[in-house]
């Protein structure tokens, strides 16, 4: 399928650049970018949800790529405020929407005010409010954007938000994948988005009501937004499933974008054929995309990042009795307590 040709509309007196692929008709996927993204990221994604049934729309929001960038600060309300415009120049009723770190917020905000016009909601790693170590993680990167650059920024964003093994591979590319983002991003207007966090009011207390299908997904490996942001949405969403994406970190939608779009596309489906349950449970997306089945539960403390038991395994008092027996007893009660094997 050919790349679409973007297009604008005149939201509220912003020029919005858009994409649209797919069928007219066919039910809709929105997706919401990250702080330094634009539409183009969602271009593979488009194409596979296009020839599985579905439309997609992709846009800039305002301060990103080609769509309006304000000189002054913006609120934080007026991204959902905008989407909604956009969906109503569209002529659309009812969107999915996926929605990626400061695009997830976006997006958990326009359900909170605008949930009629949503037909399922998956949000990745995000957050609903600011918690101290992401708040002062913000300021981190707020001062390196204003007091040195948008180089600095993205020097810093790049091995926060990737695996070593995805730098490694493309260690060649970096400096050309930031000179792009040069091209497509503008200081000032970063920070403005930035600084639209200013007066941002935690989500957590609206979050019940959000009645629709959520899924949330989280990288196992994402210490940007941990669990600890996804944990809060969990457990006030009343309708969700919370997703881990192994060996994943903050930007798995670029690094794994094959599991991501299979997690994304099983959960639209679910939605639309009615088998969606949102019961507040915890999953595992399977590490590969064609594996099946595609997800399985999480099998312990999904908090935890040590595969350690949910249960007690042994009073302090059994662990004083090991540290005095000798080593080869201690190895035999080892064996006979958890039924494994020795290893040689």
């Amino acid at each position: 399928m050919a790349t679409p040709a973007a297009r604008f509309a005149d939201i509220d007196g912003h020029r919005i650049r858009y994409t649209l692929t797919g069928d007219a008709g066919l039910p809709l996927v929105t997706f919401v970018n990250g702080l330094t993204q634009n539409a183009d990221l969602w271009t593979a994604y488009a194409a596979k949800l296009a020839d599985n049934g579905y439309r997609v729309l992709a846009y800039d929001m305002l301060g990103q790529g080609q769509s309006t960038k304000p000189v002054l600060g913006i609120e934080l309300t007026e991204h959902a405020d905008l989407l909604a415009g956009l969906l109503t120049h569209l002529q659309v009723g009812r969107t999915h929407l996926a929605g990626i770190s400061f695009g997830g917020v976006v997006a958990l905000d326009f359900a909170i005010r605008h949930g009629e016009r949503l037909a399922g909601l998956a949000v990745m790693s995000s957050f609903a409010e600011l918690t101290p170590q992401l708040e002062l993680l913000g300021n981190v990167l707020y001062e390196g954007l204003t007091q040195v650059g948008l180089p600095y920024l993205q020097s810093m964003l790049y091995p926060m938000n990737m695996s070593s093994r995805w730098l490694r591979a493309n260690r060649a590319r970096i400096p050309s994948m930031m000179r792009s983002g040069y091209i497509s991003n503008d200081l000032y207007a970063l920070q403005n988005l930035m600084e639209s966090f200013i007066r941002f009011k935690p989500l957590t207390p609206r979050l019940n009501e959000i009645r629709g299908p959520v899924l949330l997904m989280n990288g196992e490996y994402d210490f940007f937004t941990p669990r600890e942001c996804h944990e809060l949405l969990r457990r006030e969403l009343p309708n969700c499933r919370l997703m881990l994406v192994q060996h994943a970190y903050h930007a798995f939608t670029v690094e794994l974008p094959d599991i991501t779009l299979r997690q994304l596309h099983e959960f639209f489906r679910s939605v639309d054929d009615g088998t969606w349950s949102g019961d507040g449970s915890v999953w595992i997306a399977s590490d590969r995309a064609d594996a099946k089945p595609h997800a399985f539960p999480c099998p312990g403390d999904h908090m935890r990042a040590l595969p350690l038991p949910t249960t007690s395994v042994r009073p302090a008092r059994a662990r004083s009795a090991v540290r005095r027996s000798t080593p080869k007893t201690a190895r035999a009660e080892g064996v006979r307590r958890t039924g494994e094997k020795r290893l040689p």
